[in-house]
Formats: structure tokens, sequence, C-alpha cells
């Protein structure tokens, strides 16, 4: 029996978007799609993520790419822009699931750099009764490591929690270590998922 929901933050509470930023940096989605998925990837990202410091991050991939050291550098300068507000609906759901008596834990990889930048702008992540960052711990999802730490954090059973989050990989991290894992598409999708809509 399912008591508990983790939810992942970024595009499942919290629309984050790197195109926020390069769309209109390069006045062409094109050419902002081809420098992340080239230059400032997500798997760049991801290493700060895991608590690399961004100015190293920034430093090697500058050496790396000299030409393209001004873009890297805008990454994390304007970093705040890409982050556009709460996903539509996200805080009725998590509203709903704690009125319904779940237990609302929070399992996100997001620098610890620029998370203390926004974490008490958004109200959702006040409802959690627990949460595990990725750039605090230096772990990352889908490594089983994280999602153990969390459930050990906070005396959590596998078999007892959802794991609710964008990417396949780390639903399936989640199924990997005993906890029933969902793919986001929307606040109603999940709802509907456990008869809450």
């Amino acid at each position: 029996m399912i008591k508990n929901i983790i939810f992942d933050f970024g595009a499942v509470l919290i629309d984050w978007n790197p195109h926020y930023v390069f769309d209109p940096y390069f006045g062409d989605p094109g050419k902002a799609d081809w420098f992340l998925s080239n230059i400032c990837t997500s798997e760049w990202n991801g290493e700060m993520d895991k608590g690399k410091p961004i100015v190293q991050g920034v430093a090697e991939l500058s050496a790396r790419f000299p030409e393209w050291a001004a873009e890297i550098e805008l990454y994390f300068r304007d970093w705040k822009k890409m982050v556009g507000g709460e996903i539509p609906g996200s805080l009725d759901m998590v509203k709903r699931f704690k009125a319904a008596g779940y237990g609302i834990y929070g399992l996100s990889n997001w620098s610890a750099e620029t998370f203390c930048q926004v974490e008490d702008e958004y109200p959702v992540l006040e409802l959690l009764d627990g949460r595990v960052v990725s750039g605090y711990e230096h772990l990352l999802k889908p490594e089983p490591e994280i999602y153990r730490l969390l459930l050990s954090r906070y005396g959590l059973k596998a078999s007892e929690c959802a794991f609710v989050d964008d990417n396949p990989a780390n639903v399936a991290g989640a199924d990997a270590v005993g906890i029933r894992g969902i793919l986001f598409k929307s606040p109603s999708q999940v709802l509907s998922e456990f008869g809450l809509l």
C-alpha cells in the first residue's frame, strides 16, 4: 500500500527550462537546441547537480570550448531566468495528497548553489515532509544510493512509496530499488492514478 509520494522538482513541481535564457539570446530556438545539446549539455549540468562547484564546471567547459566562453558563463549567470514558476496545478496536486493523508517528500537533481536561490520562493516546497537535493548529497538520480538515502533519512519503506518524475531513467531508478515509479505528464494524471481527481 502506497503511503508516501515522492516528487521530483524540475518540470514536475517547478518549471525549469534553459531555453528561457538561450532562445532569446540566440534569437533562434534551433541554435539554442544545438548549443544545449552540444555545449552546455544536460550531462554537464548534471555535474553541478551532483555537487561540482559552478565556478569549476564553467572554467572546465570554457577551456574545452573557448569560443563559447561567454555563453557558458551566461548559463549560470542568468540561471534564475530559467525558472518559470510553479507547474500549473502542482500546488493543488500536493495539497490534495496531503489532505488524503499521504506523506509528501521531494527528491531532486539540483545544484546546491542554485537551489538555495529559489527554495523559499515556492509554496509547494513548504508542504514537503522532507527532501533530498542531489547537490547537497553528491549523489545523482538515477543512482540507487540517492533513493535509498531518502528512504533511510525519513524512515520510509520502498514498498510504501511512489516516485513521480518526468525523466524515464529516474522513474526506472526508483523501480529498481522497489519504489513505484510514475512518469509525470500532468498533475491531473498523477492524481487520477490515486483516485484523487
